[in-house]
């Protein structure tokens, strides 16, 4: 049986990197630390080296609640500690008497470095205070660049991850019937809008399906996909539990309170 018949053509390209990353700590009896991966990354990976004997992995991301997290591979000897994933932490000085800034800005300001999204772990805030994860390998240069977020000067000071903001998602869950498990049809079911204006967030390319932009309102939605709409938070289908008698299929979602 193979492995990318479960999951989607678009993923394959991952797959098949994590399929490299196996060989080369097999063929070198090394350990490979991977970049910041997003939890479908992560479950990818899991399900593809399974309960491998020659390749161990472990995730961190700065604290077990983030959501981004580096991965390392490993032969079985080796025992990883939270210094081996390399990652650095950042808070942000910035005049917030003076000034607002936000999620959005500051993911903006990162890209804007030229660097890879998967150089950079969570963005967190308590709603006032404001922190970021980076790779080591990009911290100098990110300290030294990233001067500006939004209209707001800011200063980068390190801190280690000990000092992290914890916070704990809370989920709402409904249930649900839709007429079919097109994108448009399940996003218009969980956020109570129209199947015409979750059309126009799709074409907006508003819309992520495990966090990445999907711009067809068709998409065949799969169990435990992760959706995000810009300006109404994110969701997830949790369990696709068949049919009605009338032919509509019963779903359990998760909403972000």
């Amino acid at each position: 049986m193979s492995i990318y018949q479960h999951f989607r053509q678009e993923e394959y390209s991952f797959i098949d990197q994590v399929l490299e990353w196996r060989d080369q700590v097999i063929g070198q009896y090394s350990v490979k630390l991977t970049d910041f991966l997003d939890p479908r990354e992560q479950h990818i990976l899991s399900t593809v080296i399974g309960k491998d004997e020659e390749v161990l992995f472990s995730l961190f991301g700065g604290a077990e609640s983030v959501e981004r997290k580096r991965a390392i591979l490993y032969p079985p000897y080796f025992e990883p500690s939270d210094d081996d994933f390399e990652v650095h932490m950042f808070e942000i000085k910035y005049p917030a008497k003076f000034v607002t800034i936000s999620h959005r800005q500051i993911l903006g300001a990162q890209m804007s470095l030229g660097l890879k999204r998967g150089k950079f772990g969570d963005i967190l805030t308590d709603g006032e205070h404001y922190q970021f994860l980076v790779s080591k390998d990009i911290a100098d240069y990110v300290r030294f660049n990233l001067d500006s977020v939004g209209k707001a000067s800011i200063e980068l000071i390190e801190k280690p991850t000990s000092e992290l903001i914890i916070f704990e998602e809370e989920w709402e869950h409904h249930v649900g019937t839709v007429s079919s498990l097109r994108l448009d049809v399940i996003l218009a079911e969980i956020y109570n809008l129209s199947r015409q204006k979750v059309a126009s967030f799709i074409n907006s390319g508003v819309v992520k399906v495990n966090f990445k932009v999907v711009e067809r309102t068709d998409y065949p939605c799969e169990q435990n996909d992760a959706f995000s709409v810009r300006g109404f938070g994110r969701s997830k289908l949790l369990e696709i539990q068949g049919k009605t008698k009338k032919d509509k299929y019963r779903i359990t979602y998760g909403k972000k309170k």
